[in-house]
Formats: C-alpha cells, structure tokens, sequence
C-alpha cells in the first residue's frame, strides 16, 4: 500500500511560487495539475490547496462522463473560465459517475489561486488560461497499475476504456512537453525539476528552501481573452 507523502517545506515552496505569478484569467492564477490517471495528482492538488490556506481545487473528473472522458472543454470555457475571466464566481454541474448525471449547480469562487486537476488540464485548450502546468512524473504503466489497484476488480471494464481513452488523447494533445514543472513522489514528499517549456534547467529538490524563480522568469504568459483518476 502506498503511503501518502507529507506536506512538508516542498509543497508550502510550490505555493509561495504560485501566490507570486501573474493572473492568468481575471484575477485568477490557474494551476494546472495534469498526469497520467493513478500518479498522484489529487493528492499533489489537496496538498497545495492546503498550503495555499484551502485554494478551491476543480476535479476535472466532475466536468467529464461516461461517454465524454475528454469533452469538457467548453462546459469548462462556459461554466468556469468565462465567469473567471469577468471576475466573477463560477458555477458548474459536476458529474455523478454513478448516477450518470449532472447534478446541482456547485459555486467555484475566483479565489487568487485556484487548482484545476485531472489528467489533460494541460491540454491546448487550457494551457493559455494556466498560470502554472504541473506534471506529475510517474509513467503510464506504473500509474494505471496504481489506480486499478485501488479501484480493485469491479472497475476493470472501465479501466481498460479509460487508458484507451487517455492514451489516445495525449497522442493528440500531450501536456507534458508544455510544463513549467514537473513533480514526482520520494520517499519523504516530492522532488521537481522545471518542465520542459520552462527556461530553468538545473534539477532542484522542492525540499531546498531557498526561493524559488517562475519558471518562466519575470515575463508573465499573456492574460486570456478570456479525469481524473488519482
């Protein structure tokens, strides 16, 4: 059973680098939690929420279906990015996978900071509107294997549909290749290294406590006109 990692001085970093960036939709500064279903990222996301003093944190999972795994784009566009975009709350239907419905309209406030997590908000649909992408560094493989262990047997139907699904849409619409940083699980906490659309090279322990520099320097992305299974 994998244990869950702590905090520590790497996430509350992480937040420090996040309260400093340049909004990106409105007064939001949009972080992107983005990998492979069963790396981590819900964990990863609730720890930053928490660092950031309880930042919302937007479940991609609650905007996908059975029948859409990667078709929430424009209920995103419409139900949170636009009303963001304005300064004003956000209210969107999250899905009930057992239902298989929409239900009540949830409110999302236009927090200083707020998490969107789930495998493809990195997607190039998302990504202008982001502040920060983050990738959580666990191989397909290994992460699948992670989230059918915890979902156990009586998901295994739609896990085979989901990593067909997600291998077919990072075929199409990678994220990696566009993170500021990209994150992985240790022994005690995580590590990161800047992402490959970050202009930082050097490999650094979130661990260190030193401050540290956007990854894309002091020139701030241009404002917007504006699943998960971790």
């Amino acid at each position: 059973m994998t244990s869950t990692p702590d905090a520590g001085p790497a996430v509350a970093e992480l937040a420090a680098l996040a309260r400093k960036l340049t909004p990106s939709c409105g007064p939001v500064r949009l972080v992107g939690v983005d990998g492979h279903a069963g790396s981590g990222k819900s964990t990863f996301a609730g720890r930053l929420a928490e660092a950031l003093g309880g930042a919302p944190v937007l479940h991609l999972d609650d905007l996908a279906t059975h029948n859409e795994f990667f078709g929430w784009p424009d209920r995103l566009r419409r139900q949170v990015l636009d009303p963001f975009a304005r300064g004003e709350a956000a209210r969107y239907d999250p899905y009930d996978w057992e239902l298989r419905r929409f239900g009540a309209p949830r409110p999302l406030e236009p927090a200083p900071v707020v998490l969107v997590e789930g495998v493809g908000s990195g997607r190039r649909a998302l990504r202008p509107h982001l502040a920060l992408l983050v990738w959580m560094e666990l191989d397909a493989p290994a992460s699948w294997a992670r989230g059918r262990h915890r979902d156990g047997i009586g998901l295994s139907a739609f896990w085979d549909d989901w990593t067909e699904a997600e291998m077919r849409h990072f075929a199409e619409d990678p994220s990696r290749p566009f993170a500021d940083a990209v994150v992985r699980q240790v022994q005690k906490g995580y590590e990161w290294l800047p992402g490959p659309d970050s202009a930082a090279r050097t490999t650094r322990s979130l661990t260190e406590r030193d401050e540290l520099t956007p990854p894309h320097g002091t020139v701030p992305k241009q404002p917007p006109e504006c699943f998960n299974s971790a």
